[in-house]
């Protein structure tokens, strides 16, 4: 049976949220990409990638699947704004949640998961992020 973190990445829309501050982000925006996901990056840092879109606001309301890894705002808010337009389904990286975007995990109409990597995922065994993996369930915390 698999779990909520990996039924997520078995969806095909993805939003994926930066500002540059968390290199799993560029990884994960790899990976999807390399797994032929429907993609839209939006890159919130001081010298965003040109083929990325630069406002929360510019991500259209069809959108499915936001993955945030931003630290230098606040998550919280970036799920606020979208959930106004209808998307619900949230994954805020490790170390970048806040007790703001825990207060929201509360919400019956957000899906938001949190304290996880993406990277622990979507990454091949034979890397770190597999004995990132391999740790995690040792753990308890896969």
């Amino acid at each position: 049976m698999s779990s909520k973190q990996e039924d997520f990445w078995d969806r095909k829309n993805f939003v994926v949220v930066s500002d540059g501050t968390k290199p799993a982000m560029k990884w994960t925006i790899n990976e999807l990409r390399k797994r032929g996901k429907n993609l839209l990056v939006v890159d919130l840092s001081d010298k965003p990638d040109e083929e990325s879109i630069n406002d929360i606001s510019d991500i259209p309301n069809k959108a499915e699947n936001v993955v945030i890894g931003v630290t230098k705002s606040e998550p919280a808010e970036i799920i606020q704004k979208l959930k106004s337009k209808g998307i619900t389904s949230y994954w805020v990286h490790m170390g970048t949640d806040t007790c703001d975007v825990e207060h929201l995990t509360y919400d019956p109409e957000l899906d938001i998961i949190t304290k996880r990597c993406p990277m622990m995922y979507l990454g091949k065994d034979a890397s770190i992020h597999g004995i990132h993996r391999f740790v995690s369930r040792i753990l308890g915390k896969y």
